[in-house]
């Protein structure tokens, strides 16, 4: 299913997006029926051409497709949005971010409908299986992008399954940021029970994805494979900066976001320094950088960047072990861009078994 829905945006000086309309209603929509779609249209309305940089949205359940070239006065372009409602039952109301080099530099766009779920069995939906007493739909917690000022709570729901009240409790060990509450306190055979979490991520006081984990007891004892998962992705609040601030915020730019190291032995470690300059009108604070497996970093000394200074942080990746394999590694850099907050380096290659 296609649909086209368009708002005005924008004044006609310099970059601008026009949209006709930048909500989207799917209506009820069948689980199995798979993926569904939107278009939303807009125009190149400014002098200058037009450039979308990067659209971002709360949940994987989402993806975009988008133009990648400028586009001049006069042009329209397609923003694709696409639902897939697979294992996503009830209301949801979801946000699609879009930056741009407009006067408005950041657009929101929001998509919402109700997914209408198809005839599963008791264990099909409840198929998290804890301790042999209770079932669970699922045992993570995924509270998506949460702006670092703020707080989100939400709601698991699990079946008591034994023949016999139970009583869940939980394990924090020590996570302070989180508040978990069981209701009801005790649980009767064949009765359902909530798991209600609250995640403070200024308690919490880190940058992008973490993920966090406590644990379930049962009759106040230790329940077997009772971990559950809290996992958040952590950003700046940059709602309240205004178009002036956005115009004057820092950029950060990279002089090369990808590092191919060719072929090397295994064993050998391979460094990079990756070099970025601050274009901004503005102070760039470095908030965190954070590599993937197999790979360590080096933060710049300084970690606040003059506008117009260049600074560079190095990476270096261990290859022992991966024998034979094409590897690719990612580090994130999460700084107080605007348009920009989580950009992403990759370090990429070759590692062929050692020579004996």
């Amino acid at each position: 299913m296609v649909l086209i829905i368009t708002k005005a945006y924008g004044q006609q000086n310099g970059s601008q997006i026009s949209f006709k309309s930048t909500k989207f209603d799917f209506g009820a929509i069948k689980e199995d029926d798979g993926i569904t779609s939107c278009v939303f249209e807009f125009t190149s309305t400014g002098e200058s051409p037009l450039i979308i940089q990067r659209i971002i949205t709360t949940c994987n359940c989402i993806s975009m497709e988008w133009p990648k070239q400028p586009l001049a006065h006069g042009e329209n372009g397609k923003i694709v949005i696409k639902y897939d409602p697979k294992n996503r039952p009830g209301p949801f109301d979801k946000t699609i971010t879009v930056y741009t080099n407009a006067s408005t530099p950041v657009l929101v766009l929001q998509v919402k409908g109700v997914v209408k779920e198809h005839s599963k069995s008791f264990e099909e939906v409840y198929n998290r299986l804890v301790g042999n007493t209770i079932r669970l739909r699922n045992t993570h917690f995924s509270l998506g992008r949460m702006l670092i000022d703020g707080e989100k709570t939400d709601t698991l729901d699990f079946v008591n399954i034994s023949s016999e009240p139970i009583k869940i409790g939980y394990d924090l060990n020590g996570l302070t940021h989180i508040i978990v509450k069981i209701v009801p306190e005790q649980v009767k055979p064949n009765e359902k029970g909530l798991i209600i979490v609250t995640f403070n991520a200024k308690k919490r006081n880190d940058w992008g994805f973490v993920i966090d984990r406590f644990y379930l007891t049962l009759n106040d004892k230790p329940i077997s494979n009772g971990i559950m998962n809290v996992s958040a992705s952590i950003e700046e609040n940059f709602n309240s900066l205004t178009n002036e601030q956005l115009i004057n915020a820092p950029k950060i730019d990279f002089k090369e976001n990808e590092y191919n190291f060719g072929q090397v032995e295994e064993g050998q470690l391979v460094e990079k320094e990756f070099e970025f300059t601050n274009t901004g009108r503005s102070d760039l604070v470095i908030r965190k950088i954070k590599a993937s497996c197999g790979c360590t970093t080096v933060e710049p000394s300084d970690k606040v960047i003059k506008p117009g200074q260049t600074s560079s942080f190095k990476a270096t990746v261990r290859t022992t072990g991966f024998s034979g394999q094409h590897i690719a590694k990612s580090i994130s850099i999460i700084t107080n861009d605007p348009v920009n907050p989580n950009t992403m380096v990759k370090i990429v290659g070759t590692v062929n078994p050692k020579n004996k």
